[in-house]
């Protein structure tokens, strides 16, 4: 399975709450760029989970334009910034494996993304993720390994 870890694109600084915080056009543009590059890499995702803040939500709706329809679409609590990530990294691999998803895309927000990469990848610190990156994930059976991240800023 290849797990793609996806941060929201820039979002804006102010609003009602953190989980109504809107996309800005640049955040908009970072994360079309990075499914263009991504295409590079895979053509359709099995299954998509996605964070409920309007931001997340929002980045995952510009990825979508650029690939066909994932099999499967969630929205889970457990991707929230604060979210535990031993649980969420265990409920990401749960749903692939019920889904039988062979391409999963996640798409959230720091620290939570940071730490899931060191939940799945044993010896790996924490990454940092820009807004709009992406880190890719290869399970090859029982192991692991972080193949690569990029962000907007290094493909462009």
């Amino acid at each position: 399975m290849q797990l793609f870890l996806m941060r929201h694109g820039e979002a804006e600084h102010h609003a009602r709450s953190d989980r109504e915080r809107a996309l800005t056009d640049a955040g908009l543009h970072h994360s079309g760029m990075m499914s263009e590059w991504l295409k590079n890499s895979i053509t359709e995702f099995d299954l998509v989970l996605v964070s409920p803040y309007l931001r997340a939500m929002q980045t995952w709706n510009e990825v979508a334009t650029h690939f066909a329809s994932p099999k499967k679409v969630k929205i889970l609590d457990e991707l929230v910034p604060a979210a535990d990530p031993d649980m969420s990294s265990r409920l990401v691999l749960a749903y692939a494996e019920q889904f039988k998803a062979h391409n999963v895309l996640v798409v959230s927000h720091m620290p939570l993304l940071g730490y899931m990469v060191s939940e799945l990848v044993p010896g790996i610190e924490p990454p940092l993720f820009a807004t709009s990156s992406v880190a890719m994930i290869d399970f090859m059976g029982k192991h692991a390994s972080l193949m690569w991240q990029q962000s907007p800023h290094s493909i462009g």
